[in-house]
């Protein structure tokens, strides 16, 4: 009787370690694939930044930076896939078909899906040792700033960012007076 509940017991056992190796994979793939889609995503909000410089004072729309409105046709993350791939690579991880353009609520962002390099490992259960982890996330980027629906582009513009006021004069605009991106743009996970 004792051998049995013995062996009752070491079987329990060797199954709840199977489970709990899988899991461990499973939460390191997830934490690979949010990283590598907020690192596609704040990519992004950098070259938005980058472009909306480079649009105050020279174009009348510069304002569409602010509300995204230059995300799909007119703007797309050049370097969101790179920073993915740096970042699932950080966690041993592969980004699988790259960051994908996606709208979350109306927020554009990028989907991203990974495969860990690293497998479940070898268990009771056949084949373990050479499954890998697969996880998927959207991470958005979503305007913080408001501005009165009448603002001129030409002439001073006030923005609300989350309580936090900025003043932008496109006559007299340095890149200077920008604030910090994170000001401007919140960037999280959506799923």
């Amino acid at each position: 009787m004792y051998i049995w509940l013995t062996g009752i017991l070491l079987f329990a056992a060797s199954a709840f370690f199977v489970f709990a190796q899988a899991a461990s994979a499973r939460n390191g793939a997830q934490s690979a694939a949010d990283a590598a889609a907020l690192a596609a995503a704040q990519d992004s909000r950098d070259e938005l930044i980058t472009g909306l410089t480079g649009a105050i004072g020279t174009d009348d729309h510069w304002l569409d930076w602010l509300d995204g409105n230059k995300f799909g046709d007119k703007f797309h993350g050049t370097g969101a896939s790179a920073a993915a791939d740096r970042l699932a690579a950080e966690n041993d991880s592969t980004v699988t078909g790259g960051a994908q353009l996606a709208v979350v609520n109306g927020f554009p962002g990028y989907r991203v899906a990974i495969q860990t390099r690293y497998t479940v490992g070898a268990s009771i259960i056949p084949g373990t040792e050479s499954r890998h982890a697969k996880a998927q996330a959207t991470a958005v980027i979503e305007p913080r700033c408001t501005f009165a629906a009448d603002a001129d582009p030409k002439k001073l513009v006030e923005l609300d960012c989350a309580g936090r006021s900025v003043h932008i004069d496109p006559e007299h605009f340095n890149s200077d007076d920008l604030p910090d991106a994170s000001v401007l743009f919140s960037v999280h996970l959506a799923e």
